[in-house]
């Protein structure tokens, strides 16, 4: 079988194709087959008042194409214009690895994937801006 599996925790909440969707009382599995879903955790969402440096606002617009509350043409613009951005800041290997990977999710349409791979650049962009403080 096919697809992505989602193990849920008691009354955890994720996003699949705009609609909220609570799980009950007890752990589940769903495995989702259609290709392409949009599905997001909510407890791994950032919410607007957290978004408060670059890879986080690139996260964030990721977040708001999943959720069906951005455009996506101009939402797939705004991440590519964005990860360029981030890539002249992140010049080591593993992060270019991650922002490459990043840019042919977006432009596969595939942003779940994206924001995945830009999620992998948070602590990353954490100890760099520790550094600089």
């Amino acid at each position: 079988m096919t697809g992505l599996v989602l193990k849920l925790r008691p009354a955890e909440r994720i996003l699949i194709n705009g609609v909220v969707v609570e799980n009950g009382d007890r752990r589940a599995r769903l495995n989702v087959l259609t290709s392409n879903a949009n599905v997001l955790r909510l407890r791994d969402a950032i919410h607007p008042e957290q978004v408060n440096t670059p890879v986080k606002r690139v996260c964030y617009i990721a977040q708001m194409i999943l959720a069906g509350e951005a455009d996506p043409v101009k939402g797939r613009d705004q991440l590519l214009s964005g990860i360029e951005q981030l890539s002249q800041v992140f010049t080591d290997f593993d992060s270019r690895e991650r922002l490459d990977a990043a840019t042919q999710s977006v432009l596969s349409n595939r942003i779940y994937p994206a924001l995945k791979a830009m999620r992998g650049l948070l602590a990353r962009e954490q100890r760099l801006m520790e550094r600089a403080s």
